[in-house]
């Protein structure tokens, strides 16, 4: 591997110590409900159970814990994105990765509410480069994108990503439970992105 080249798992290679753990996963939720702008370190704290200062001493700033909540939550994804990125059956290695995503998509549908509406975490991650990284390679998979096009793959990114995010927040699926939901939106997307059943 070339010195300068991006790790093929930003995310997961991180390592969060247990107090930190415990943050995230207030501020996750914390998150998926008030949105970040509306969620405060104090509300994070005592949702730990903890001082403000404590929050203080794991996380800087409420944008890196933003930033590390995302991080752990695309970690999911990584193990599934570098095998379907190794796989020679391109329909199989998009076929699995899709359903991947769907499923984060699905089990963590006020988080993906959160992550696409919320303008701070719409700024912060599109400033975040290795989630740039990380989604480029992420829909190049799953579009078979071998284009050299940048502008072509980042908006065809944008329109599947759009299509997943807004179909699990959607009012009108709200009552479905979670696995009406993800074999629709499977069924569904394979026929959009043309691939078999």
């Amino acid at each position: 591997m070339l010195a300068d080249s991006p790790p093929k798992r930003p995310f997961s290679s991180i390592q969060w110590s247990a107090a930190q753990r415990r943050t995230m996963a207030a501020a996750l939720d914390l998150f998926g409900t008030h949105g970040v702008s509306g969620t405060s370190l104090q509300m994070i704290a005592d949702a730990v159970g903890v001082t403000k200062a404590a929050v203080y001493f794991q996380f800087k700033t409420k944008n890196e814990i933003v930033i590390a909540v995302t991080a752990n939550e695309l970690s999911i994804l990584e193990d599934a994105l570098v095998a379907a990125e190794g796989e020679e059956d391109r329909p199989r290695a998009r076929k699995v990765l899709l359903n991947c995503v769907i499923e984060l998509a699905v089990t963590r549908r006020r988080w993906v509410s959160t992550l696409t509406n919320d303008p701070i975490i719409v700024r912060l991650l599109g400033q975040y480069e290795p989630f740039r990284i990380f989604m480029s390679r992420l829909y190049a998979v799953l579009l078979d994108e071998r284009s050299n096009d940048d502008v072509v793959a980042r908006v065809s990114a944008a329109v599947l990503s759009a299509a997943i995010a807004g179909a699990v927040v959607n009012p009108l699926v709200t009552d479905l439970d979670d696995e009406t939901l993800r074999s629709t939106l499977i069924h569904l997307t394979q026929r959009m992105l043309d691939l078999p059943d």
